[in-house]
């Protein structure tokens, strides 16, 4: 067994956590949407096709921010196509994704569909095929009370109120050569610079996100972020990061330093956004929006990415979910928690069935994937601030990152309740782990309310339609809470929360 002390002092604190870090994702790619969240005729859907068991895994699930309709999809859609009577609406080429489109699914079905499962949107627009013009109108649209032909076209629609929508993200991976129209960061810079301008004009209350890198690997990577805000930096609130993890070497010890890996893209950004905000004497500062990040590398074949033929909703990028992805997730939640002073959005992509937590059948049953856990807990569990902590543990060296402790943990602690949540992950894969947890005044008495470990002998374990419960928390029995100090065992390969509350706080 390897021993790790976990110390945080309560007046030692990274930053209140933004519950928008708890995001998620749906863009018109293969099953997200269609037979995703939205099948009329489905057993459980409503009146207005929206899948009912979807809603309810997606409530339990609790993302507080879903980013929508793209994606790739969004460089090349026109939101014109997903408003109005649904027969009148136009069938088109999706050409990010080499699908159909048939616009059923749309700008105020999307929003229904919010308000049903307590969700706030997160919208992208169009700057591929498109312009400022084109998201000046659309936000018009959505936002304006009334009183003009574009406010009254959606009281037309029979939607009498304003959606109201208040995050926007000024297209999506525009350095990317995949992308429908993709520019030169100096092209990109100017563009965000005016569609940043005119939407504010529209709507002076909304935040913006303009893009980043959508890879760290990119060869334009950090120097595309600094010429992208020399252009627009007094007109956005966050610049995006996107990661995907992956396995490539099939080894989880390497697999694990890919959360070291996401704490340093995050401090490399936050450096290029503060040194862009010292070459302009600023005291402003860039927050930033992880607004796609998820395992991804298993389905990434030809057959994976596109099917022959255009066909409507095709299964594409449907990620079937280990154990050891679960544990990376976990990893990334805690690592943007405890960067919770810069990162204040982010977005799990995606939802439901295109690399995402939840999948479903046609017709049939809906059921949650590894990584569905972790975040159901973080999204349950974390409120308040988040804690500096000081982690005291053995480590190893890995190709994916020089020193990777075993302890990966944050805690958070929510002072109008009493109650101090610790996330940990053990990534030692065959010893245990005594840890040591030390919550300098947080209260002198406490009381444990939840000990749980995710954990499972096989690292390759899927929950999988036939099987949806083989890999599932548990609880964990080894934990014991002394005053501010919590001593407790976790399994080899393991992530853990740990809720405790104090009764007196001095």
């Amino acid at each position: 067994m390897i021993s790790t002390r976990l110390v945080v002092d309560r007046d030692f604190v990274v930053s209140d956590l933004d519950r928008r870090i708890f995001g998620s994702f749906v863009e018109h790619l293969g099953r997200a949407v269609y037979t995703g969240i939205y099948e009329p005729g489905h057993p459980t859907a409503d009146e207005r096709g929206f899948r009912g068991d979807v809603m309810e895994l997606t409530r339990e699930l609790g993302p507080t921010i879903v980013r929508y309709p793209g994606g790739n999809f969004v460089s090349g859609y026109n939101w014109e196509d997903g408003v109005g009577p649904a027969a009148d609406r136009p069938v088109r080429l999706d050409l990010a994704w080499a699908s159909t489109e048939t616009n059923q699914f749309g700008t105020n079905e999307f929003m229904e569909w919010c308000k049903a499962t307590d969700i706030e949107p997160m919208w992208a627009v169009n700057l591929g095929t498109r312009g400022p013009d084109e998201a000046r109108e659309f936000l018009e649209y959505c936002n304006h009370p009334g009183g003009t032909a574009l406010s009254d076209l959606r009281k037309q629609h029979g939607v009498e109120a304003p959606h109201d929508i208040k995050f926007w993200c000024l297209g999506n991976e525009m350095d990317g050569p995949w992308q429908i129209c993709s520019k030169t960061a100096d092209e990109y810079g100017r563009i965000a610079h005016e569609t940043a301008k005119l939407m504010r004009l529209v709507d002076p209350t909304i935040q913006l996100a303009a893009c980043g890198s959508s890879q760290h690997n990119m060869p334009t990577y950090g120097k595309w972020e600094d010429t992208v805000l020399e252009h627009c930096f007094d007109d956005v609130d966050f610049i995006s990061l996107h990661t995907y993890f992956e396995n490539r070497g099939d080894s989880t010890p390497e697999f694990f330093g890919c959360i070291e890996q996401m704490d340093l893209s995050i401090k490399e950004i936050v450096a290029v956004a503060d040194g862009v905000a010292a070459r302009k004497h600023s005291t402003k500062r860039i927050m930033l929006s992880f607004d796609e990040w998820n395992v991804w590398y298993k389905a990434r074949s030809i057959n994976d990415l596109r099917k022959p033929g255009w066909p409507e909703a095709p299964r594409l990028l449907e990620e079937i979910y280990n154990t050891e992805d679960a544990l990376v997730v976990g990893g990334a939640l805690i690592v943007m928690m405890n960067n919770a002073d810069r990162v204040k959005a982010a977005c799990l992509a995606q939802l439901v069935n295109v690399i995402g937590p939840i999948m479903t059948e046609p017709g049939g049953p809906a059921w949650r994937q590894t990584i569905f856990y972790p975040f159901a807990q973080a999204t349950r569990f974390a409120h308040g601030k988040v804690l500096r902590p000081v982690i005291e543990s053995p480590s190893y060296e890995a190709k994916t990152h020089p020193e990777i402790p075993y302890l990966c943990a944050c805690v958070v602690d929510d002072e109008s309740t009493g109650t101090t949540t610790v996330f940990a992950l053990n990534r030692h894969l065959t010893e245990s782990m005594q840890l040591r947890i030390e919550l300098r005044g947080l209260g002198m008495s406490r009381t444990l309310d939840h000990a749980l470990a995710l954990h499972h002998s096989n690292m390759k374990a899927t929950n999988t339609k036939d099987a949806p419960n083989t890999v599932v928390p548990e609880n964990n029995p080894h934990v014991q809470v002394d005053g501010e100090t919590i001593l407790a065992e976790l399994k080899p390969g393991s992530w853990n929360v740990i809720v405790t509350t104090a009764t007196a706080r001095r």
